[in-house]
């Protein structure tokens, strides 16, 4: 169960409509390496964690995550609260237009709807962690890219929040795999599913 507190983790004040702006920030929403993603990706996994830390973990960075989304969403929703039907096209943002208006819908910024796909939840925590891992990269890597082909101001400060965030949650997966990497046999822990495979993580035999 979550407390819901209303406000934004990271304020968000954006003055000037754009809507290319928005076409591409929208990728981190529904995006391969989006928010949304990530989300149901660390709230999917906790479940079966071996130990009670990574299952702590998932789920409080699964929140956070929930809050980055409501973050992405917000600049979007700014980004065209004040459209035209004219600025729609001329941004080539009028396909979106057409099917949602200016409504908030998880796509990619190559406008590639999200599906589930788009999260992996394997049930074996070191694969697990080390999607994670890649996936806190890739989340910075797009903010980066974000953050290159940006320059209005009040967009790229939340996105600096942002790209800074994954950078935070890529060492606590770090912490975490580490952290389980420890109480299994080192000489074979990549030859079984340690949440799984319950007797040989421990070294029964």
């Amino acid at each position: 169960m979550w407390t819901y507190e209303k406000r934004l983790q990271y304020p968000v004040n954006i003055k000037k409509t754009c809507p290319k702006t928005a076409s591409l920030i929208i990728s981190q929403f529904g995006g391969p390496d989006g928010e949304l993603a990530a989300s149901m990706r660390y709230l999917s996994q906790r479940y079966t964690m071996p130990c009670k830390e990574a299952a702590g973990l998932l789920t409080d960075i699964g929140t956070e995550e929930l809050a980055h989304l409501e973050i992405i969403c917000a600049m979007v929703f700014q980004l065209t609260r004040d459209l035209t039907q004219e600025q729609a096209k001329t941004a080539g943002f009028d396909a979106y237009y057409i099917d949602h208006t200016t409504g908030l819908w998880p796509a990619a910024a190559a406008g590639i709807p999200f599906n589930a796909c788009e999260f992996q939840s394997k049930g074996d925590a070191i694969t697990d962690l080390h999607e994670n891992l890649a996936a806190e990269q890739k989340a910075r890597s797009t903010y980066e890219n974000l953050i290159r082909v940006i320059d209005d101001p009040d967009v790229l400060n939340p996105l600096r929040f942002l790209r800074a965030r994954e950078v935070v949650h890529f060492q606590r997966f770090g912490e975490a795999l580490e952290k389980i990497k420890d109480t299994l046999d080192r000489r074979n822990f990549y030859y079984f599913n340690p949440e799984f495979d319950k007797q040989v993580a421990a070294g029964k035999k």
